[in-house]
């Protein structure tokens, strides 16, 4: 399954980095309730066959990634929203638990969550390795439809392509950082978003970008759990605050990063202070604020930094 041949892998302008298994610790979030489970056994024997005459979409998760479980949430809420004339779902939403279903994962290549493909009459297209915005799902959703249906399994959606937002060019300092953010390499994706913000220092996308590749350079091969289990062990540990803040947002877990440092602010003075606050406004740039879900986060979370401040 490689990217290269798949039309439809591309790293969201607003995207947040799929957290790779290895580093996830024990569970944290209940199950979601959306979808068919999949096994190893009832991929073959049931879906498979199935996918001549309905596309199935296939999201991979772990309860110990929030988002992953948010986004099958939101899978299940568009498959339930997308039936035909006479009631029937267009697709089939089918769930691998890939704690549960380690040799599946394997043999599916699954090496981050969330990850989600699609399969046309047996045939497996990866969709995304990333954390796409609701929007986004549902394009990527109407391609694969299309496609389908080109192939002759199932109708095209009623809205048509041509009618969706056209999309940006991505500029070449944005095409640089994602291949080098694919390739794992995030100091390179930092210099290209610095390289793209000084010829164009107020386009919000490279802000955010090199916010989420700064991310994503701290946290490359931390433990995430253990660092937020180190930071509730040590208060007063400026580093180990910082970090865990790192490792809960990549966790999914924003509002538990933004506690962490407004209560590091409240407890630190001077120069500590100064770093912690400055880490937090870092953060800040990781979130969107038209997002529907985090923007009032973001905004309670700046009224009581200035609290903490002053």
């Amino acid at each position: 399954m490689s990217n290269a041949s798949n039309p439809f892998n591309s790293v969201p302008k607003n995207f947040a980095r799929a957290v790779d298994l290895s580093t996830l610790g024990k569970p944290a979030v209940a199950a979601p309730q959306a979808g068919v489970v999949i096994t190893q056994d009832n991929l073959v024997n049931e879906l498979l066959p199935l996918t001549h005459q309905i596309v199935a979409i296939i999201i991979c998760w772990s309860q110990r990634s929030p988002e992953s479980v948010k986004l099958v949430e939101l899978l299940g809420e568009l498959q339930k929203a997308d039936v035909s004339p006479d009631g029937q779902p267009r697709w089939i939403l089918g769930t691998v638990n890939v704690d549960a279903e380690a040799p599946l994962a394997t043999a599916l290549q699954v090496k981050a969550v969330p990850f989600a493909l699609a399969i046309i009459q047996e045939q497996m297209v990866p969709l995304f390795e990333t954390i796409p915005t609701p929007d986004q799902v549902k394009l990527v959703i109407q391609k694969v439809l299309t496609l389908a249906a080109e192939r002759g399994v199932g109708e095209a959606p009623e809205v048509s392509l041509a009618a969706a937002p056209a999309e940006v060019a991505p500029e070449p300092e944005e095409l640089e950082a994602i291949s080098a953010i694919e390739a794992g390499n995030f100091a390179v994706a930092v210099a290209a978003y610095k390289k793209w913000i000084a010829r164009a220092p107020q386009e919000p996308i490279a802000k955010l970008g090199l916010a989420q590749a700064e991310l994503l350079q701290r946290i490359d091969g931390v433990d995430l759990d253990g660092a937020i289990k180190k930071a509730d062990e040590d208060a007063a540990n400026l580093a180990v605050q910082l970090l865990a803040a790192d490792a809960a947002i990549a966790m999914g877990d924003y509002q538990g990063a933004f506690d962490r440092l407004i209560r590091t602010v409240k407890l630190s003075a001077g120069d500590d202070k100064k770093a912690a606050r400055e880490h937090l406004l870092q953060l800040f740039n990781l979130v969107d604020s038209n997002d529907p879900e985090l923007g009032p986060v973001i905004v309670k979370a700046r009224q009581q930094l200035a609290s903490a401040l002053y």
